[in-house]
């Protein structure tokens, strides 16, 4: 990455130093503006503090939405930013908000500096590395679980003053939206999908489906979560595991994102310790469980991995559906891909899932059935 300097990063750079002027009630320069990508809708970029009246780090992120995005998915990150930041300081799942503003639709973050991305820690060839690696994600993860388990209210309460406008006249309030309607379509279309392929689920396989929908409106265990907690989307520094990218941050049942996590990153191992993946699984829940565990005593262990199971048949489902569907846009999440090979591994890792877990001998056989016809649709 190097400074960039063309019309739309200069324009960024200017508003997040009115931004920083206006909460700092004195002037705040930036400059050396870094490019750090962004989704497509949003400008990312690093910037080195020249002025620090309010005591800032040497360098800010600042995070800018075109006029593409929706108002509502501004208000859900700057809403989700301020609700984490506000939680205990090893509670925090990510880097704090600074200042924000909702109709200039720009935040100014934290620096995590430049770190060790999931992602490259997962190719290693080392295990043991590797294990540690997943180990730290499984904690982290338990550990905003813990923090956030019983705060659904107050983040309610930001999304509604998140998304006042200037002078209080107008708010944007948020319905819907996010993964959770992408899975709802996707279990709408069960009985399309398996006609598409060619194949026969067990009866049971449409309620399994739908108990994964009831975790992001019900549980007994609703956590707080950046809900894209995929690789990519982890940064390893000195303060360890740091999830980025609050987009669609929501309230919703903690297994979700365990499972998310074990769909996601077998893909990404190399090929020296893939056969290993059972033994990374089991340590990424293992760490989890023991953060949450005081919180959540009433759950034994054969209950929550059948639990786990749930919502990871609904996250490869989805990932299923997206590749039938042929539709690469608008799905920037790490459960989305186009390459075939992961979304036939995941039915395979599924199978595996769902005979430690206990799930029922017919939707296991299922499940390998649906890796066998996805194989013919796509390859022939």
């Amino acid at each position: 990455m190097t400074a960039i300097a063309d019309e739309r990063i200069s324009s960024v750079l200017e508003t997040a130093e009115g931004v920083l002027s206006k909460r700092a009630g004195s002037s705040v320069q930036l400059d050396e503006p870094e490019d750090l990508g962004g989704t497509g809708r949003s400008t990312v970029i690093r910037a080195r503090v020249l002025d620090n009246p309010v005591s800032l780090d040497r360098t800010v992120v600042v995070k800018a939405f075109d006029d593409q995005t929706a108002p509502s998915q501004v208000l859900r990150e700057i809403a989700s930013y301020r609700y984490a930041t506000a939680l205990p300081t090893k509670s925090r799942p990510g880097p704090q908000l600074l200042a924000s503003d909702f109709e200039e639709r720009l935040l100014v973050l934290t620096d995590l500096g430049h770190g060790r991305p999931m992602v490259e820690l997962l190719g290693s060839t080392d295990i043991d590395e590797v294990e540690r690696g997943v180990s730290a994600w499984g904690q982290a993860l338990g550990r905003m679980h813990a923090a956030t388990l019983g705060g659904e209210d107050d983040f309610d309460t930001l999304m509604r003053v998140s998304g006042k406008t200037k002078g209080g006249k107008g708010r944007v309030t948020v319905a819907g939206g996010g993964i959770g309607d992408e899975a709802a379509a996707s279990v709408r279309a069960h009985a399309a999908m398996l006609a598409e392929i060619d194949v026969d689920l067990p009866a049971n396989s449409r309620e399994i489906l739908d108990n994964g929908l009831k975790l992001f409106a019900s549980g007994d265990f609703r956590t707080f979560s950046p809900a894209d907690v995929g690789p990519g989307n982890i940064l390893i520094n000195g303060d360890g595991v740091q999830f980025m990218d609050y987009e669609w941050g929501e309230f919703r049942d903690a297994t979700l994102d365990v499972a998310y996590a074990l769909a996601t990153f077998p893909a990404l191992l190399s090929t020296d310790v893939v056969m290993d993946r059972p033994r990374l699984e089991r340590a990424l829940v293992h760490a989890w469980r023991g953060e949450v565990k005081p919180l959540w005593p009433s759950i034994n262990d054969r209950k929550l991995a059948r639990r786990i199971f749930t919502a990871r048949a609904l996250w490869v489902w989805l990932s299923t559906y997206w590749m039938i569907q042929g539709d690469a846009t608008g799905h920037d999440w790490a459960l989305h891909t186009t390459d075939a090979r992961v979304v036939l591994a995941r039915w395979a890792d599924l199978a595996d899932a769902g005979e430690l877990a206990g799930v029922d001998e017919a939707f296991v056989d299922g499940a390998d059935r649906v890796q066998e016809a996805l194989r013919i649709y796509w390859f022939g």
